[in-house]
């Protein structure tokens, strides 16, 4: 036992005795430049009374010393709308930051803009004092004025009466937005709806969605999350969904980055002149409705582009469904789904299923890209395919009906990729040329060009 002891007092001497010899750490005024991960900060665009997502510096001491920076400050101080936290703290200025020798920290970066800020270019530096010399990095940002539509215990968030919407301020949807039933919510060009996760608009009996959107002033319905990335992204926000009975008329709008863009259930909807892309399950859901789509561009979409079950009619001109899906490869990925039976829980349709598609390209990365299901006792599918581009699997069991089918040529997209899509086609398509002289809202392209004498098939001349 003394032993022992002996042996336990003598390892805790060892102890004491390195922690005494131990050198002290001292902190030194730097002599060189701090060197910095980037030199500007480009948050994404944010909204009155909302914080951006947190972006960050990495700041170097490339020394082989150990420095106290003596001061770190936002150049706007207290009234910045941007705020840093530096070792763990928040604030506008600190003082006296220690960096280790050949080591590094970050300082982390958000944007928080008050109620009322005004509609502008948001700009700031972070400025890094030391004897070296005076640093800065340049924080960016655009602050756009928004209106909240907010679900609470307190608030159903519904709107009750006949109501425009126009470009003025962003809308900015958190939770479930409800249109009642009979009501009618316009929105003209160049209105910005974004959702929070997880949200979305859903449109009770006999209500109407107008959407007035013009060339190069569309109607963008998206996430709220506008940093670059997102724009790639699905599963932002939840979708649309229209109720029996609604009325949709859709004309130059863009829609990405959710889970199922529109859904319609027994309705009736136009939609003109649209890009729908980017969504986890479906771009547009269509449920014993009557939908007619012209100048349509689709792509990356989970399950499917244009799904339909239940019945209904459905006719596409001069669109292009394509679908480049990469981000789970479990999924299906088609152009177009077609059931004549939908059913969820209790809810059924069935019923005779007629589906028309003009002067279209349904083609992308699935070897497959047209899948119809037809269940016994639930109805028919009669589905035509007139002057179209199809990709269809050579084991396929589908032959499809109609007049100058292209099967399982390459239509030659410009760039297919979501980050840069362009679904125009090159000059050497197949597409080219192979389209029937149209009248009314197709005799021009999607982006305003004249179809003329040899339409070329798709959303693009």
């Amino acid at each position: 036992m003394k032993i022992k002891i002996f042996l336990g007092i003598a390892f805790w001497s060892l102890l004491l005795l390195a922690g005494c010899n131990r050198d002290d750490i001292s902190f030194e005024s730097p002599t060189q430049l701090l060197r910095f991960s980037t030199d500007t900060v480009f948050c994404d665009t944010v909204y009155n009374q909302m914080r951006s997502e947190t972006y960050a510096v990495k700041v170097f001491n490339n020394e082989d010393k150990d420095v106290l920076i003596p001061r770190i400050a936002l150049e706007g101080g207290s009234g910045s709308l941007y705020r840093i936290n530096v070792d763990g703290k928040v604030g506008t200025s600190f003082e006296n930051v220690a960096l280790r020798r050949k080591d590094s920290l970050y300082v982390f970066v958000e944007i928080a803009p008050i109620a009322n800020a005004p509609e502008a270019i948001a700009e700031d530096k972070v400025v890094f004092n030391t004897p070296a010399g005076e640093q800065k990095v340049t924080l960016f940002s655009v602050v756009q004025d928004a209106e909240y539509f907010i679900k609470s215990d307190s608030n159903p968030n519904i709107i009750s009466e006949n109501t425009t919407w126009t470009k003025d301020k962003v809308k900015v949807i958190f939770g479930d937005l409800t249109v009642a039933e009979g009501k009618t919510l316009t929105m003209e060009k160049g209105t910005k709806v974004y959702f929070r996760k997880n949200s979305g608009m859903n449109f009770a009996k006999n209500s109407i969605l107008d959407v007035k959107g013009a060339l190069g002033d569309e109607v963008i319905f998206r996430g709220d999350r506008s940093d670059t990335k997102y724009d790639t992204l699905p599963a932002n926000w939840n979708g649309i969904k229209m109720d029996e009975a609604t009325v949709l008329n859709m004309n130059y709008a863009r829609l990405f980055g959710g889970n199922v863009g529109l859904q319609l259930k027994n309705n009736t909807a136009t939609i003109n002149n649209t890009i729908i892309h980017t969504f986890q399950n479906a771009g547009i859901y269509g449920i014993a409705s009557n939908i007619t789509a012209n100048n349509l561009v689709m792509n990356n979409c989970g399950e499917a582009d244009f799904a339909i079950a239940g019945g209904g009619t459905y006719t596409l001109n001069y669109s292009t469904l394509a679908n480049y899906w990469n981000l789970n490869p479990s999924m299906n990925a088609t152009g177009i789904y077609a059931s004549n039976v939908y059913q969820n829980g209790d809810e059924l349709f069935s019923g005779n299923t007629i589906l028309r598609v003009n002067n279209s390209i349904v083609y992308g990365d699935s070897p497959e890209m047209i899948s119809l299901t037809e269940i016994a006792n639930g109805g028919t599918i009669n589905a035509r395919f007139d002057n179209s581009l199809l990709k269809l699997s050579a084991s396929s069991s589908f032959n499809p009906i109609g007049d100058n089918i292209i099967k399982n040529e390459d239509p030659k997209f410009q760039n297919y990729y979501t980050q840069k899509m362009n679904l125009r086609v090159k000059a050497d398509s197949p597409a080219k040329g192979k389209g029937i002289n149209t009248t009314g809202i197709t005799a021009s392209d999607i982006v305003g060009n004249p179809r003329g004498a040899q339409p070329t098939i798709g959303a693009y001349q």
